[in-house]
């Protein structure tokens, strides 16, 4: 690991070689990685998922979106290598991000935000939108969805079903258990596995814990006030086990800029991680009456 920011022309561009910068922000230090090359435009800054390190992206993508841009994949304070206690609140971890965008001299980023990074792109839009030139929620559920508060029994479900299975817990959460999702969750748990080398310390259980308070108490809590008016692409897979398709992530402000798309027969953050279905497009209309529903499958 290295404390040294790589320049423009420097940076690796296969996610498999790319090194683990630190960062100091915020009192903490921050763990990173950069692909691609900057171009002189805006970089894309990456926020993964609950129970998530830096070793926890799929290679094919990551790596084809650096093919024509800079990509930065942010780690969260206290989870893995990144120093400090975990944040148990969004807000928190947006304050975060913020600083660590600061200390890395970014004034304007993409953001692409993964299931619970999505959360915290949310939180991240409401404090600080004049940093965001666009944003992608990907699996992600809105502030104030009650149904976001039984998250946790799903999770734990999971967790013990693939130690009995001996199946790994985003096999089960993140797949669906037709055919094609099997072969999906197999070539994903490969494709995960393909750095060999400087990989990320594995997650603590007091990060799930904490991060699981976050989902339930960003579920509890009153929609903040959003006045982030640039494009926004919201994805989602219609199997999602842990956020239901239709939740109240369509209320969406300015609705003429923002893209919703559908990815059939895929549970949620896996479309990120299975190649490209062909989405079923919509403008969406605001759904507040489909609420999440823990599924008990």
């Amino acid at each position: 690991m290295t404390n040294t920011q790589q320049g423009p022309n420097t940076v690796p561009v296969q996610f498999v070689d790319a090194t683990t910068h630190t960062v100091a922000a915020a009192g903490a230090l921050f763990v990173y990685r950069e692909l691609g090359k900057q171009h002189g435009g805006v970089p894309l800054i990456g926020l993964t998922h609950l129970g998530a390190n830096l070793d926890s992206w799929a290679p094919e993508v990551v790596d084809a979106l650096a093919e024509s841009r800079r990509v930065i994949l942010l780690g969260y304070r206290g989870v893995s290598a990144s120093s400090g206690s975990v944040q148990d609140r969004f807000e928190d971890m947006a304050k975060d991000v913020i600083s660590v965008l600061h200390a890395l001299g970014l004034s304007r980023v993409d953001v692409l935000g993964l299931s619970m990074g999505g959360m915290v792109a949310q939180a991240l839009l409401r404090q600080a939108p004049e940093l965001v030139e666009r944003v992608i929620l990907a699996g992600t559920g809105p502030q104030g969805e009650p149904g976001l508060t039984g998250m946790t029994r799903v999770m734990v479900r999971s967790v013990l079903r693939g130690l009995v299975t001996f199946t790994p817990a985003t096999t089960l959460l993140f797949f669906t258990r037709t055919s094609n999702g099997k072969q999906s969750a197999h070539a994903y748990q490969a494709r995960i596995k393909q750095r060999h080398t400087a990989r990320d310390t594995r997650v603590a259980p007091t990060v799930m814990r904490a991060q699981l308070r976050a989902v339930k108490l960003w579920g509890q809590e009153q929609p903040s006030d959003n006045t982030f008016t640039g494009p926004a692409l919201i994805l989602h897979g219609d199997s999602d086990r842990m956020v239901l398709l239709g939740t109240l992530i369509h209320c969406w402000p300015g609705s003429h800029r923002r893209r919703y798309a559908s990815l059939p027969t895929l549970a949620t953050p896996s479309f990120l991680k299975t190649g490209t279905p062909s989405p079923t497009s919509s403008s969406g209309s605001c759904s507040a009456d489909r609420r999440y529903q823990p599924s008990d499958s």
